[in-house]
């Protein structure tokens, strides 16, 4: 049996809920992302996938339905509890990378590390340059954001991503900022990380080219699962 990750089940998300503008943007979503997955979800624009993203994520809540991570139902979870789960859990990609310009890239790797503990330590430091080696970046862990290239950035970006050891990655369009080959290489860096780490990834594309190397894809459409 698959060791189950995500499961969702009659998920529906509204907004202006009681109000005459109320509307209902998700409908009845059922969705498995079990260890190992390499997924894309695909869909027009308006179509869901953000809110999906989002509730997938802990960074919103179903209107309906169930999200149940590793089995535990998220739904009889406090915000505290809720933010641990997510911490530890899940690992965010963006388009983009989001990093702090302040900071080297060894820094901005450990700050999810260093959130969760409160303190530094030469281990989370060197568990950062480890990402970095394994992206390919060791030899830029101590460049600021701003001096690396988009490419660099997202691998950067990544390596956060895996910091805290997640289980699932959400990448929101992570190569839509970057021009082909550095497109091509960051997916390339996804798909090796997925296949010797084991993370399971989620990835929100509008590159179909890009999809069809996924193991599978998820096409939204008005709020719905259509594939």
């Amino acid at each position: 049996m698959a060791d189950e990750i995500i499961r969702l089940e009659g998920v529906t998300k509204s907004y202006n809920i009681g109000m005459t503008s109320e509307t209902e943007v998700l409908h009845g979503i059922d969705l498995t992302i079990n260890r190992g997955d390499f997924v894309a979800l695909m869909g027009p624009s308006g179509s869901g996938k953000s809110t999906l993203l989002n509730i997938i994520g802990l960074l919103d809540k179903p209107t309906s339905g169930r999200l149940a991570i590793h089995g535990q139902d998220t739904g009889t979870l406090d915000d505290a509890a809720v933010t641990r789960l997510r911490g530890h859990t899940i690992g965010f990609v963006f388009q983009y990378h989001m990093l702090i310009s302040a900071f080297t890239a060894a820094e901005n790797v450990m700050m999810p590390v260093l959130v969760d503990k409160g303190h530094s330590s030469a281990a989370i430091e060197a568990k950062a340059r480890s990402l970095l080696d394994q992206v390919g970046l060791s030899a830029v862990a101590d460049n600021l954001a701003p001096n690396m290239s988009g490419g660099q950035q997202q691998r950067v970006a990544i390596a956060r991503a895996l910091a805290m050891d997640p289980d699932l990655v959400l990448a929101d369009e992570p190569t839509g900022n970057l021009d082909s080959k550095s497109a091509d290489d960051v997916f390339e860096l996804m798909r090796r990380v997925n296949a010797t780490g084991g993370a399971s990834f989620l990835i929100v594309t509008h590159n179909l080219a890009l999809a069809q190397r996924c193991d599978r894809i998820v096409e939204v459409v008005d709020g719905r699962i259509k594939a």
